[in-house]
Formats: C-alpha cells, structure tokens, sequence
C-alpha cells in the first residue's frame, strides 16, 4: 500500500482513475468501511482510502479534539485488506486551494441540519474538495450516514460525474449500527444502545401496518425513549428515501433517528 500525503505526490502516482474507487473516511476504520473496500474490490477495481478528520464539519471544538484516532492501527488495518493508495493529508493541504462554498437551503436544514448548524455544509465543503483532488468515478459511502449520502448525491454526483454507491449499514452486538464514535462510549451504553436499536426496530416493523397512525404517535414513542433510557432524543420521523421528504408510506421510507449517550451523539435509520 501506496501512503500519500500531498496532492502533488497523489497526481505523480495516479494519473489514470478510470479503475479506482474510492473511499472516503475519517480514519477509525472498522468493518462498516470494510465492506465499502470490499464493495470497490468486487468491480475489480483498485481503491484508494483518505483519511482526514475535517474540522469544518464539527459544531464543537471538543468534538473534535476527542474524536478518535489511531492512523498507526488503521494503517495496519488497510495494508491487511491491500489496498492500493492511503491518502493521508494534512488541513492545510486540504483548504490550501479555492474552492465553491456550499449552503444549505431552508428546505434541506432537516434532520442533523436541523441540529447541527454548519455541519452539512462543512462535509460538502470538503468532499468538494476531496473530489477535486481524487478524480475517482465511483465513491463508495455507507447508509448509515444516509443523509450526508443523499446531499453529496444531490450536490456533487453530477458535478464529478461520479457513481455514488450507497452500501448497506453494518451492524454488530444486536443491531448496534457501526462507528467510529461507539468507541467513546461505556460497556452499558453499548447495551443500552442495543436495547435502543432493537426497540426502533420494532416501531419499522409495526409501521409496515400502521404507517400513518403510527407516524402520528411518534412523538410519544420519543418520550417513552428519552424516559426509559435517560437519553435526549433530536428526531425521530419517517421519512422517504428519495427526497427525504416526510413519509406518507407510499414510497420507500426509512425511519430517521438521532440521540445523545454519554455525551455522544449516535445517528441511525431503519
């Protein structure tokens, strides 16, 4: 495996991205990004990882500072997998050129643009960036971040020209959905957190049959969450997967959720 950390290094290796995917991370890689490697592999392509944990992106100074990383760990991890290139830049490498800022529009400030002020914009600042950089034709990104997958998709794919493929969301210890950030939290918020999955598992379930009344009674299912698991839900609604418009169960809908544990802030969809 290939490390880079400058553009100028990147253009020197790679000129020709007609067969490579891409994946992009901020780093913590664990077997959700796995799969999205794997996924690139299976079109026989080769793949290029970046990590870059991008300060614009983080409401909180803290936020980002105890976000976790282990480059040497990932490192490791990544060479077992052989993958080809590890692009591994600084910020200043990052932001060092021009590039269109976006913003987001009354209409798109739904979900974690409601509650995270700024957030979108930093990840679609950057991914911007990132694809400017990386001229791959296919981007590989997970589900479980689904609405920072449908704004790239709207944003950016027809800009690059890029396939965006969506992967399904790995979970592990009873439906808890992968990342990075589990890592910050205690041994019984990680039960709890299964707990927590298993219990919106089952309002997808019955939503198959009740759809409309159950969407009427979301917000007491939000009270019961916060009251039995001491635990600050921001959202929980059902919402279409082509538009992210409220559901009205006609269309493919997921149901949306984002809540604090631990003073860590898990986002998940069913």
């Amino acid at each position: 495996m290939k490390i880079i950390t400058s553009i100028f290094d990147l253009n020197k290796e790679i000129k020709d991205y007609k067969n490579v995917g891409f994946v992009p991370t901020m780093g913590g890689i664990h077997a959700g990004h796995k799969s999205l490697i794997k996924a690139s592999r299976n079109k026989k392509r080769k793949t290029i990882v970046s990590i870059f944990v991008n300060p614009t992106q983080f409401n909180k100074k803290d936020d980002f500072k105890k976000y976790p990383r282990n480059l040497k760990k990932d490192i490791y991890i990544l060479k077992k997998l052989k993958v080809e290139y590890l692009f591994t830049p600084n910020t200043r490498e990052i932001y060092k050129f021009k590039a269109k800022k976006f913003k987001l529009k009354k209409k798109d400030k739904i979900l974690c643009a409601k509650f995270r002020s700024g957030h979108f914009e930093g990840v679609l600042n950057v991914m911007n960036r990132l694809m400017t950089i990386i001229k791959s034709k296919d981007l590989y990104m997970g589900e479980k971040d689904y609405q920072q997958l449908y704004l790239i998709k709207k944003f950016l794919s027809k800009k690059f020209k890029v396939r965006i493929n969506a992967c399904p969301t790995i979970r592990i210890n009873r439906n808890i959905a992968l990342s990075t950030r589990n890592k910050l939290l205690k041994k019984d918020s990680l039960k709890k957190a299964s707990k927590i999955a298993s219990y919106l598992k089952n309002i997808k379930y019955k939503s198959k049959s009740q759809g409309h009344k159950l969407a009427l009674s979301l917000h007491t299912y939000k009270k019961k969450l916060e009251k039995k698991y001491n635990i600050k839900v921001d959202y929980l609604e059902f919402r279409d997967e082509k538009n992210l418009k409220l559901s009205n169960f006609k269309n493919k809908y997921r149901l949306f959720v984002a809540y604090n544990i631990d003073n860590v802030r898990l986002i998940d969809n069913y």
